[in-house]
């Protein structure tokens, strides 16, 4: 009964992210103005609004427009849930795993919204991080979270910088070959940044939730989920080859979370 709370939970708050991973890239309020059909405007009923269940009966068309509903939705609510669900029957129903749970939610709306818009808000990560930070409900335990935290946020700067360096050196030398004598004063050269400010915030949401050992195995397996998608769109353009990295890394995340006992007993015997 518990895991069925747990889960039924979890679509409720699925359905808030659904508004926080619509208005937020526009700037928009998610607290304040009643929900509306994005095509039409039009408010929507209180029946409307019920997680899973009013997108299967209205079967995925707005009542008033008839405008298509994006799969997403439900998507979303019941990934929501399962998530809920899943934490609840590793962690059990405690102040704890809501707060995991709330960290896993905002990954969530941060991975939809970089696969949307390329973009990844700074107060969702901030929330994110908040939410692993406490998770451990202890003073202890908050404490190694944070340092964890400071660990990866730490070294995914000392990466990005050094990569970044790499690369744009090496965009120098390739413009200079290119430049012609007239020019070679005048010529802009190019900044090639290896890694956004948000996958660092992320990093340390992932040093909170996980610990060094495993957080190196989730990074590990974020490199590994995203490796097919990058060589699918290597023949795309420049705009289409921006892969967002940030929902490999919480899938990763989630489950080196969910099997951290299976990964770590493996990680010892390999001493």
């Amino acid at each position: 009964m518990e895991l069925f709370g747990a889960f039924l939970f979890g679509i409720l708050f699925g359905s808030f992210l659904n508004v926080v991973i619509l208005r937020l890239p526009k700037d928009e309020s998610v607290v304040f103005g009643a929900s509306h059909c994005p095509t039409c405007k039009h408010p929507l009923k209180p029946w409307h609004n019920i997680p899973l269940f009013s997108w299967l009966f209205l079967r995925g068309k707005c009542a008033f427009c008839q405008t298509k509903i994006s799969v997403q939705y439900p998507a979303i609510e019941l990934l929501s849930g399962l998530i809920f669900l899943l934490l609840a029957a590793k962690m059990g129903v405690s102040i704890s795993s809501l707060l995991v749970a709330f960290s896993f939610l905002t990954l969530l709306a941060l991975s939809m919204i970089d696969f949307k818009y390329k973009m990844v808000p700074d107060s969702l990560n901030l929330l994110a991080l908040l939410f692993a930070v406490f998770g451990a409900w202890s003073l202890g335990g908050i404490a190694t979270n944070f340092q964890n935290a400071l660990l990866f946020a730490g070294g995914f700067t000392l990466l990005r910088f050094a990569l970044s360096y790499t690369l744009t050196a090496s965009a120098h030398r390739e413009a200079k070959k290119r430049a012609a004598s007239w020019s070679k004063n005048y010529h802009i050269y190019p900044f090639v940044e290896a890694m956004g400010e948000g996958d660092i915030m992320v990093a340390a949401t992932m040093g909170a939730l996980l610990g060094v050992k495993l957080t190196l195995v989730a990074v590990f397996l974020s490199a590994l989920l995203a490796l097919p998608v990058m060589l699918l769109v290597m023949q795309g353009s420049k705009e289409e080859q921006r892969v967002p990295f940030v929902p490999f890394l919480a899938l990763a995340t989630l489950i080196v979370y969910l099997y951290d006992s299976p990964i770590l007993r493996y990680i010892e015997a390999s001493y």
